[in-house]
């Protein structure tokens, strides 16, 4: 049996909000394709998934090596490129976790997001209703208050359709684990054990009979169980539109626990789609773009680079798209980018492929974690592994640490060597 790379199930990146706060404009650029864009509501109709990357400076420079040769992966001018999967729901309305406009259907999704991307429309161009306004006329703080409620709701109506369950087994026995039990009956959406025990940790509801719960006592349940669960990025949209500076400092006044991304995916849009027509040079998430001698550009065309490169690149530095993604993935969910490799002289599997894989793994992972996301044999005959860099030997439950280059030695790794 030849032991190979398997493909890792890729991060899930869900982008939620109210309507006409440019969600499809923002996905279109993340993944370069071309979903419809109208200012109706529900116009995304259905959630659409398409493929964008986390990017991190790739290891082949700083291990002195000329090249590389990615399978599951980009590296360009330095960079790796991480394929994750990312997710267009349609825009939420208030009452959503009761079925208004659909709701139950998207939030079930959204709710099986690893992490979720809150875009607003900073311009507060949008009502309450998420209809289109006048620049200024909407209230951005208020619009990101009533979907994180809805999203919590959500949390609250699953928990309490099982709460009577979990109750009837507490009682039933002396043993029984609460946070294990919330943990199975609300796997689904990606809720785990640990998410639970910071829950209650934070509550203060530690050692509480859960039979006693007030309704104060399930709501911040639930409220703390979305945020632990569901890390969450707010991205301020459309600060490209002049009245958006005053509403991003009122977001950030306002949600000072939340980390806040300024963006304009429309600029982000133009810039990819320039660059794909050979107009300029840019890559996604840089800080400038070169425009191409003797690039036939319009008036037009020329006034919305210059524009771009002015109130956006100027006043922030990225148009926040690419920025908004890294962020989500490196910090929110505290992802490591780690590279297995078989050879750990040459930096390269058995078919002489120079660092061909990179793998998303979450703090706290071990080197069992990483056997296991290349092959499952190796995971069983796992006896340690080797960093590539130092050839210091490294027990099996070492902690892995982002950009770590290792050596898994296997049992059946040399058992087939053997053969």
């Amino acid at each position: 049996m030849c032991v190979i790379a398997r493909e890792m199930p890729p991060v899930r990146i869900g982008l939620i909000g109210k309507t006409n706060t440019g969600k499809t404009t923002f996905f279109n650029a993340a993944t370069s394709q071309s979903m419809e864009m109208s200012n109706y509501p529900f116009t995304t109709k259905s959630p659409n998934s398409g493929a964008g990357h986390a990017t991190t400076l790739c290891v082949h420079r700083e291990l002195g090596l000329k090249s590389d040769n990615p399978r599951n992966s980009l590296c360009l001018d330095g960079w790796r490129h991480i394929p994750v999967e990312i997710i267009d729901l349609p825009g939420l309305i208030k009452g959503a976790w009761e079925g208004r406009g659909l709701g139950n259907q998207f939030l079930s999704v959204a709710a099986q997001s690893d992490v979720l991307l809150h875009v607003v429309d900073a311009s507060g161009s949008i009502d309450v209703d998420g209809k289109i306004a006048s620049p200024g006329a909407g209230d951005p703080v208020a619009d990101i208050a009533d979907i994180e409620e809805e999203l919590a709701m959500w949390y609250l109506k699953l928990f309490e359709n099982s709460y009577e369950r979990i109750v009837r087994s507490m009682r039933s026995s002396p043993n029984a684990d609460f946070a294990a039990e919330v943990s199975e009956l609300m796997h689904g959406i990606g809720v785990q054990r640990a998410h639970v025990t910071e829950a209650l940790r934070r509550k203060g509801l530690v050692g509480e009979d859960v039979d006693r719960w007030t309704e104060d006592n399930k709501r911040e349940f639930a409220w703390s169980l979305k945020e632990i669960s569901k890390p969450t990025l707010i991205v301020a949209n459309k600060m490209d539109v002049p009245e958006s500076a005053k509403n991003f400092a009122k977001i950030r006044e306002n949600y000072r626990d939340m980390i806040v991304v300024p963006c304009s995916a429309e600029s982000e849009l133009t810039l990819r789609r320039a660059e794909q027509s050979g107009a300029i040079k840019y890559f996604p998430g840089e800080e400038r773009f070169d425009i191409v001698k003797g690039a036939n550009l319009t008036e037009k065309q020329s006034w919305a680079l210059s524009h771009i490169n002015t109130a956006i690149l100027g006043e922030y530095l990225r148009t926040g798209v690419q920025f908004a993604l890294n962020v989500a993935v490196f910090k929110l969910l505290r992802m490591n980018a780690v590279y297995p490799v078989s050879d750990a002289t040459k930096f390269s599997d058995r078919a002489g492929n120079v660092l061909p894989d990179v793998f998303l793994l979450q703090s706290g992972s071990t080197v069992v974690d990483l056997a296991m996301s290349v092959h499952s044999e190796l995971a069983k005959g796992l006896l340690y592994a080797v960093d590539a860099r130092s050839g210091l030997r490294l027990p099996a439950d070492y902690h892995l640490n982002d950009r770590d280059v290792l050596s898994i030695i296997s049992a059946t790794r040399k058992s087939e060597s053997k053969k």
